[in-house]
Formats: C-alpha cells, structure tokens, sequence
C-alpha cells in the first residue's frame, strides 16, 4: 500500500525536495553572511512557491473540462504576494535601503520554487547557481 503511494506520488516527493534544496542553498549564503532571513526563510519560500504551482498544476488535470483555471494565474499570484512581503523587509534608514538584497533573493527562491513546480529542474538549478 505505501508503496504504490510512493510510487504514484515519487515525482511530487522529488520536486519539493528539489524545490527546497535549491531554496536553501541561496539560504545558507544569507546564513554565512549573518543576514537574519537565512536557510530556512529561503527554503520554506521556494518550497510553498513549489507546493502552490504542483496543488494549481494536479487542480487543472483533475477539473479538465469541468472549469476553467490556468495554473500560470497562482503563479502570478505567488509573485505578488511575495513582492508585497518583500516591500515589508525593505527599508530606509539612516540614508540607506536596507533589506534590498534579502527581498531581491526571496523573489529570486520564489521563481525557483515555481520553476520546480512546473518541472523544470535544469531552470532552476542554473538559476540557483
């Protein structure tokens, strides 16, 4: 039984440990840098970017037909409120931006995790490098 749920499921399994690992991997520079939005800020965004695109991507086969959704719109969705809680870490202090890069490199996790959750692993690997 568990294992005819793994197997029906395996590729779902590896685009989110993908999708969490390439997100960390720009987290553990953010980490080595002492930024507080590290390792674990950095994976957690690329894997709920992943999980949100394979939930919008399963939704569109199961409802063929039955109504009209297009994946690409969570995605669009995903970029906006992450860009709204990007705006909230930046800020002007003492006659400088602070947090520019940390928001720069959680929409840049985002894209990965979206880009998993599509399937295209070399994308966002290349991106993560």
């Amino acid at each position: 039984m568990f294992e005819s749920f793994l197997a029906n499921n395996l590729q779902l399994f590896i685009q989110l440990i993908v999708a969490t690992f390439l997100g960390g991997v720009i987290g553990i520079e953010r980490t080595l840098a002492n930024k507080v939005a590290g390792l674990r800020t950095y994976a957690f965004v690329s894997l709920g970017s992943c999980l949100l695109i394979i939930i919008s991507t399963l939704v569109t086969n199961d409802f063929i037909g039955v109504t009209t959704f297009d994946p690409l719109r969570v995605a669009a969705a995903i970029i906006m409120g992450v860009g709204f809680l990007c705006g909230g870490i930046m800020v002007y202090h003492e006659n400088k931006f602070l947090g520019v890069t940390t928001a720069a490199g959680m929409w840049v996790a985002t894209g990965i995790g979206i880009a998993v959750g599509f399937g295209y692993f070399a994308l966002a690997s290349m991106t993560t490098l």
